[in-house]
């Protein structure tokens, strides 16, 4: 049962807001709608009050600015973007960021519906009752796998460069990192994409930081200002950096309240073993790393509460 509470707003305003939802969604679903031009259109309304074509005869920087073409996002200088599918996807990630910056966006009772409409043109698959908050950065968006009743709160970085799956009921909270690339210690340049996993009912709590490949179970916690690199067992909580299971909850085994089906257990749960994103080095990148000399005995490293089953040179 959930705890929060319904609002309501003026009903003008909703109907209003619904036509505009109504009409997105009709645009974005025909194929011969061009998204960069729906995209300068509807930015300039929103933020500008009037047509793109009077915008830029009177304001042309700020007008060249909502065009997606115009712009250009950090993925599109990575090897590893898919560069057909991430023009895509631009426009309507463009729509996504410009619209947070803006009272639209800011408004839960606009924000919230227009991401879940962005998702689904954008995401690889959303399911049913998605909420992100505002502020939300994705690498390319395309590679994003959500499933039914995923919240995703303010600030959240998801690197999903490489592929993340955010299964039911997950919960990822403000400020959280999840990355799905590594680079090498010794070679900037050499990065390896691995797919992160986050199982039915685990939460992310506020800044922690999950790193590529890791898979966090069914109904896991991972604690405030955690730093996960491996693998979070079911109804584990982790804490510290590293991460460490400190305390498990207390449920029947196997059961995670609300769901039911096939879920993911880390020790059962397919790992991505990684692809290389620069073909300058297509070769697994060995460990490149050792402890100083002499601080073996004085600070024995403490094991990762599940590490990732081949070691990589460094993290993003």
């Amino acid at each position: 049962m959930t705890w929060l509470k319904p609002v309501d707003i003026d009903p003008h305003a909703q109907s209003s807001y619904a036509a505009f939802f109504a009409d997105l969604e009709s645009r974005l679903k025909d194929a011969a709608t061009d998204r960069p031009t729906l995209v300068r259109e509807t930015l300039a309304q929103a933020m500008y009050g009037r047509d793109y074509g009077a915008l830029l005869a009177d304001a042309p920087l700020a007008a060249l600015n909502l065009d997606s073409r115009n712009v250009t996002f950090e993925a599109e200088y990575y090897m590893a973007t898919d560069d057909a599918r991430f023009q895509q996807v631009k426009p309507l990630l463009h729509l996504w960021k410009s619209i947070d910056l803006t009272p639209l966006g800011q408004n839960p009772v606009f924000g919230i519906p227009l991401r879940r409409i962005l998702a689904g043109h954008i995401f690889r698959t959303v399911g049913k009752h998605f909420k992100c908050w505002q502020n939300v950065e994705f690498s390319v968006g395309y590679n994003m796998e959500v499933g039914n009743d995923v919240v995703i709160h303010r600030n959240v970085l998801l690197d999903d460069i490489g592929g993340i799956e955010l299964h039911d009921g997950a919960s990822v909270s403000d400020y959280v990192n999840v990355y799905s690339h590594t680079h090498s210690v010794l070679d900037g340049p050499d990065v390896t994409l691995r797919k992160t996993v986050i199982g039915r009912g685990a939460r992310l709590t506020y800044h922690s930081t999950v790193l590529a490949g890791s898979v966090v179970s069914d109904d896991a916690m991972l604690a405030t200002h955690a730093l996960l690199r491996g693998n979070l067992p079911p109804q584990g909580i982790a804490m510290g950096l590293p991460a460490r299971v400190t305390r498990v909850k207390i449920r029947p085994p196997g059961v995670v309240e609300g769901f039911t089906g096939q879920g993911v257990n880390s020790a059962t749960y397919p790992h991505d073993a990684g692809r290389k994103a620069n073909p300058q080095f297509p070769l697994p990148t060995p460990n490149q790393t050792r402890l100083p000399d002499g601080d073996a005995a004085l600070n024995p490293r403490l094991p990762l509460i599940d590490p990732l089953p081949e070691p990589v040179g460094g993290e993003g």
